[in-house]
């Protein structure tokens, strides 16, 4: 399955999670946004938005310094 990647490294918080949001609007149900990030804060930042928004928090790793959290669009209402 194919993935829309968003680099936000270097962005601090809450510009990841604003970014993603804006991202996954564009994106069709059930697509998958990689998002890039090097802000700790956006470890916790991604788990509470996912939770709150009903999209699939799939994988969260860290590299190197670089967060990358895999998210699945929710389907709509």
């Amino acid at each position: 399955m194919s993935e829309t990647v968003l680099d936000v490294k270097g962005m601090t918080c809450p510009l990841p999670v604003l970014r993603a949001n804006r991202a996954l609007r564009a994106l069709a149900p059930g697509e998958r946004l990689r998002v890039l990030a090097t802000d700790r804060a956006a470890v916790s930042d991604f788990q509470a938005f996912c939770r709150e928004t009903g999209h699939a928090l799939l994988a969260c790793s860290e590299e190197e310094g670089v967060f990358s959290f895999l998210i699945r669009k929710r389907a709509e209402p």
